[in-house]
């Protein structure tokens, strides 16, 4: 298998934790690249590899951007998928892999990320993304699980279903059948607000991480943005009775859930359809 990857530094870790983020599948609200963002700015991180983007992405689909200046063609640039490593707040080392999605060879990518993690002596994966869901924005998002234990699932939502996957849980399965632990964070985003930044989710996923993989990984101003999201929210459906009610029918909804770490179906769809349309319409 030929390499997909530049080797940049082959630093010294001690079990580090694989984060990753990667773009193009579901990211409602924005919530993992919210994380990745918070990640990248506060971090001290390092490249330890990058991956080869004309063999891993379709460039008709992901075209360049040309930088003009008075008509002179001066650059063309593109976002990295690259691995990276820095320390957290308490000194884990952590490795981040962040960028795009490939659009080619998914397995082999797969395979040489968790070759590069176990050589790196990687200790676990947590991937990072966020769904919609008919839930109401005044009550923390929840996290499910796609996990390759139930020890690791434990305290989650969890569910069984059989659904489209992103290259994050090819990764995870990999690394499972390599004996390496793996689990997706996964946070419910409102459907009425997941067409917009949602920091709660991105706050909810990096405090997941935090807590399942045993780091101290920065929050940023994420708990601020999360406060400030909600009151800009609770603003515009004060204004309409009707959404008012049927905001309080998704937080019943979202209380009973809470009492279960078991994902089930939800009648919640049409009322989460009609405050997406109202505040759609209030340019939010």
């Amino acid at each position: 298998m030929s390499s997909l990857y530049s080797m940049i530094e082959q630093p010294d870790l001690e079990s580090p934790v694989l984060v990753m983020v990667l773009k193009g599948w579901i990211d409602a609200g924005l919530g993992a690249d919210g994380a990745a963002d918070v990640l990248l700015a506060e971090l001290d991180h390092h490249t330890v590899a990058r991956f080869d983007a004309d063999a891993l992405l379709d460039w008709r689909a992901r075209r360049p951007t040309m930088r003009l200046v008075d008509g002179i063609n001066t650059q063309l640039s593109w976002e990295e998928t690259e691995l990276s490593w820095a320390k957290d707040a308490s000194g884990n080392d952590v490795l981040l892999l962040l960028g795009n999605e490939p659009d080619h060879a998914w397995l082999a990518f797969s395979e040489q990320v968790i070759d590069l993690s176990l050589e790196l002596d990687a200790r676990m994966v947590v991937g990072l993304g966020a769904f919609p869901t008919p839930a109401p924005h005044t009550r923390p998002p929840l996290l499910a699980a796609s996990a390759s234990t139930e020890h690791l699932a434990q305290g989650l939502l969890q569910n069984s279903v059989d659904v489209p996957s992103g290259v994050q849980g090819m990764i995870e399965r990999r690394a499972a059948l390599r004996g390496l632990p793996a689990i997706g964070l996964w946070a419910q985003v409102p459907h009425y607000v997941s067409a917009m930044p949602y920091p709660p989710a991105s706050l909810a996923l990096l405090q997941g991480a935090n807590r399942v993989a045993g780091l101290d990984l920065p929050l940023g101003d994420l708990p601020a943005q999360a406060e400030a999201s909600r009151g800009r929210i609770d603003e515009l459906i004060a204004q309409n009775p009707e959404h008012t009610a049927m905001l309080h029918q998704l937080e019943e909804q979202a209380d009973h859930q809470a009492t279960s770490t078991q994902l089930s179906a939800t009648s919640g769809d049409e009322l989460a359809a009609e405050l997406e349309r109202f505040l759609r319409e209030q340019g939010t």
